[in-house]
């Protein structure tokens, strides 16, 4: 037994309910470049999910469709549509962990259970997302889950470079933030490193980030403001049903080049008004990149006491508008880019001064 219950705490992968698995795998294996690591056995008439198992590096994402409509993911894609429904966790030892979280007042959703060389159990997290906490056999195949059939690597290709989950942002209604800060806090032993005001305009957020002892598991969470204007974070409570993952940010060690990759496979990014390149070059000065490579790919650029931290989001391609993707390249930084969004903001009013358009 481990020295402590939430020892060697990481990332496992993230399962997303989907309602269409083909088309969520095409998208992140052409758009992302992630491998198919396994997949469940579709001939079996008993089976009441779908999965694929896929991913880049440390990266490992399951997603899951379900076949029946009895099946929790059915209720979770009517409510929230396609989505993030578990951030799974590793730790050395899922019996101590489960019962020190349910004792510490987690809610328990299934007890450990051993499925050949791997334990598993489930508490619930924020919303309709639930925490799977894992624990592998020495040998066991970090890539799949036991139900899912490994699949044989194609012949390797280049992908766009993407390594790990840097952090989630995550939406939570209006008064929640401070009780999911304590329930990470109290309940799987985070710690909250950082916690800001954001004013966006006629907009305003409250933000906290929480983040795992071990520091491989950061959770960015944000709330409305609602004595301000009614901005981004509502629009996503609103049309996700409830709180949720609003973006999972992907790290990589070359930011320029895994934009160009990934645009050429066909992924969108938003788009950055020239003014903010103008504004830039009077406020940073880039330790990697030149302005222009950053301008031409729509990247962003922030910086810290320890360093500068280099980001971009993708378009939502999701039905409601509410999920997307953030890429980001850290040198050294340890925030997580708030400052681009007030930048962003003056740069969009002045474009839009300098056009005259509202």
């Amino acid at each position: 037994m481990p020295a402590h219950p939430f020892a060697g705490l990481t990332v496992d992968h993230v399962e997303f309910y989907v309602a269409d698995l083909q088309a969520a795998t095409r998208y992140f294996v052409d758009g992302y470049g992630f491998a198919v690591h396994g997949m469940s056995d579709t001939s079996n008439p008993q089976a009441d999910t779908a999965s694929v198992a896929l991913g880049s590096h440390q990266i490992r994402i399951i997603l899951t469709t379900p076949l029946r409509d009895d099946h929790p993911g059915a209720a979770y894609l009517e409510n929230h549509g396609d989505g993030v429904a578990d951030i799974a966790m590793r730790v050395d030892d899922v019996a101590a962990c489960f019962a020190e979280t349910v004792r510490r007042g987690g809610r328990p959703v299934s007890p450990p259970t051993r499925h050949g060389g791997t334990v598993l159990a489930t508490v619930g997290g924020f919303g309709d997302v639930v925490h799977t906490l894992v624990q592998r056999d020495p040998g066991a195949d970090e890539r799949v889950l036991p139900w899912l059939a490994p699949v044989v690597p194609s012949a390797a290709e280049r992908g766009p470079g993407l390594l790990a989950m840097d952090h989630f942002a995550i939406c939570l209604e209006s008064g929640q933030l401070e009780p999911t800060v304590d329930f990470y806090r109290e309940t799987l032993d985070f710690d909250m490193i950082f916690t800001e005001h954001i004013v966006v305009g006629a907009q305003a957020m409250n933000s906290k980030v929480v983040q795992s002892r071990t520091g491989a598991i950061t959770f960015t969470l944000i709330e409305p403001d609602v004595s301000r204007t009614p901005g981004q974070i509502d629009d996503f409570i609103k049309h996700h049903g409830g709180a949720g993952v609003q973006h999972i940010a992907f790290n990589t060690d070359d930011i320029v080049s895994a934009v160009a990759a990934m645009g050429a496979r066909g992924v969108e990014f938003l788009r950055t008004p020239a003014a903010y390149y103008r504004l830039l070059r009077e406020r940073i000065t880039p330790v990697r990149h030149a302005t222009g490579d950053l301008q031409e790919r729509n990247i962003l650029l922030d910086e810290d006491h320890h360093g500068q931290l280099f980001q971009i989001f993708t378009r939502s391609a999701h039905p409601r508008n509410t999920l997307f993707m953030e890429i980001i390249e850290r040198v050294g930084a340890q925030t997580f880019g708030s400052r681009n969004i007030q930048a962003l903001y003056e740069a969009v009013e002045l474009q839009r001064a300098e056009t005259g358009t509202s």
